[in-house]
């Protein structure tokens, strides 16, 4: 089979085919997207070799890079698609694959009055511009989730992974073709001026997701306007509390520190209640130091931790940084009040987990802390979508609206609304004889979805509708 076309010369015309091609998505049967994906796992470990050679020489141009100080050696590592990457990459399509179909699905099913029956369906989005930080393996999750959610997607990865990428998204759009699935659902932009382009898009595109800096999703959300789903930092915390056991207390707080430095919900502060402190950093400081893990603490850490050989002095912006490399911010606090202010206050909003004994303090925590992903006695990175059961996810949004936290295959759907009636109008409830509506719950799905696509059979009569 020839290679489908990805690469986008005219962003313009790619977004108007990428509109077409959710057209056709949106009804496509669940079977067919499922082919696909199994046909794009098995094309990846085909293409293994030619896809790692050009990981190779991204991975050296980085490697050319840390050396001049333009990228860091944490950030070059998550470049890096070799080895188990690798084959946890393809074993994610084939989770997404796993999920249930998120299409056609009865939210609610109401009978305004006899006869004259309203559904609620889950329905793709449409079409989405996604732009991503320099991990190749993020393209394939992306893919993925849109193409069994529905939706067409331009895609810009970072400028470190772009040879991967280019590989990544042919092999995937020309397996996805095998199976009937329309050309123009998978496209890769090229440059910085093909994201500007995008932006101006908002006939065709319906949802940006940014994933990145801080000052670059609001230079996405300052400068568009088609609606942003994303999050601008992942400032995540972990709490010691006063009732924690500190041997768990340390296995949390390193893990969510070093176990991804560069993720979004890798920890960036540790907050230690102050009458667990010493005990708490006999034993953590070590740890931390094992596994290069450079502490910047409050007056009060660096006390209970040794002195300034051991930490070293934080300053204010240390509350508001996203190291993504080996650092960590600490401080000591007097009470759970101080340590949930502190997260409302400097957090992203995005992960934040305590460590403690006593349930009650713990849902205190889990209610009073304003972010997406709150967590008791375990590492903030779990906040993940392959970790929480969604197959993968296509980013992480710290907003309120729509997705929030990992967004997997139902952050990726809206609804709409079906009516099916027999000639009933408005004017016979609101005319001079006006009926009721009896507005009962209908305990029964929307009949073209049982599979029949005929509407008023006998199977749907007898289904209570």
């Amino acid at each position: 089979m020839a290679a489908v076309r990805v690469l986008s010369d005219d962003v313009g015309a790619s977004a108007r085919s990428s509109r077409e091609a959710a057209r056709q998505l949106a009804t496509s049967s669940a079977a067919d997207r499922d082919a696909a994906l199994d046909r794009i796992a098995a094309a990846l470990e085909a293409d293994r070799d030619q896809i790692l050679q050009a990981n190779a020489l991204d991975v050296e141009q980085g490697a050319a890079l840390v050396t001049r100080g333009e990228l860091t050696q944490p950030l070059l590592q998550r470049l890096d698609l070799g080895g188990a990457k690798f084959d946890a990459t393809v074993e994610m399509v084939r989770s997404v694959r796993a999920q249930p179909d998120p299409l056609w699905r009865t939210q609610s099913a109401t009978e305004l009055d006899t006869g004259l029956r309203l559904y609620r369906l889950s329905v793709p989005i449409g079409v989405l511009g996604v732009i991503f930080e320099s991990r190749p393996d993020a393209l394939v999750q992306i893919a993925s989730l849109c193409l069994k959610s529905g939706n067409a997607v331009l895609l810009k990865g970072g400028r470190e992974a772009a040879a991967t990428n280019q590989v990544l998204a042919q092999t995937i759009a020309t397996a996805a073709a095998g199976s009937g699935i329309p050309d123009g659902w998978i496209t890769l932009l090229q440059t910085r001026d093909d994201v500007r382009a995008m932006l101006s898009e908002e006939e065709s595109i319906d949802l940006i997701i940014p994933r990145g800096s801080n000052e670059f999703v609001r230079y996405i959300m300052d400068n568009t306007k088609i609606p942003v789903m994303g999050h601008a930092d992942g400032l995540c915390h972990v709490f010691v509390d006063v009732d924690a056991d500190v041997g768990k207390a340390v296995r949390v707080a390193v893990d969510s520190k070093i176990q991804g430095v560069t993720t979004c919900c890798a920890a960036e502060t540790l907050l230690v209640h102050a009458q667990v402190a010493e005990r708490f950093f006999a034993s953590a400081i070590s740890e931390f130091a094992r596994k290069n893990v450079v502490l910047h603490g409050d007056e009060r850490t660096i006390a209970a931790a040794g002195g300034t050989g051991v930490v070293a002095p934080a300053t204010e912006a240390d509350w508001s940084t996203e190291y993504l490399d080996y650092v960590l911010s600490v401080k000591v606090v007097d009470s759970l009040k101080e340590a949930i202010e502190h997260i409302n206050h400097y957090g992203s909003h995005h992960t934040d987990s305590i460590v403690t004994e006593n349930a009650a303090t713990a849902v205190d925590f889990l209610r009073r802390v304003d972010s997406a992903s709150v967590f008791h006695n375990a590492s903030t990175r779990f906040a993940d979508g392959f970790r929480f059961g969604l197959g993968a996810e296509v980013g992480i949004s710290t907003g309120r609206l729509h997705g929030r936290g990992p967004v997997g295959l139902e952050g990726l759907t809206t609804y709409k609304y079906l009516l099916h009636g027999d000639g009933q109008t408005v004017d016979d409830y609101e005319g001079t004889i006006r009926k009721p509506y009896s507005h009962g719950s209908l305990d029964t799905e929307w009949p073209a979805a049982k599979g029949s696509g005929v509407l008023g059979s006998k199977e749907e009569e007898g289904g209570g509708a």
